[in-house]
């Protein structure tokens, strides 16, 4: 069971609480599990990642175990903490302003 909290806005859209938890099959690994995510949630299509090219959203950074993973690629092997359970995978709108 993978755990994903998402941005205030995301979890609005969603209808969801602070907390998601997904299963996904095979290895995860972001592109994975935001496919899962997706199609849980169809609402959060277009949300996260761009629907032509699944590219991030440039406001939204993903993050596990302490570390940016937003510039990793997006089929390399989620940490295993998040793995497990013990820590989720964090989507953070970014804040920007001037």
């Amino acid at each position: 069971m993978i755990r994903v909290i998402l941005p205030q806005h995301l979890r609005t859209l969603a209808h969801v609480g602070s907390e998601v938890q997904i299963d996904v099959e095979g290895q995860p690994t972001l592109r994975l599990v935001l496919d899962t995510l997706e199609a849980r949630y169809p609402m959060l299509r277009g949300t996260i990642r761009d629907h032509g090219t699944q590219q991030r959203r440039p406001f939204l950074r993903f993050f596990a175990c302490e570390e940016d993973l937003s510039h990793e690629s997006p089929d390399a092997p989620l940490p295993e903490a998040v793995v497990s359970g013990k820590e989720p995978l964090v989507v953070l709108g970014a804040i920007a302003g001037g």
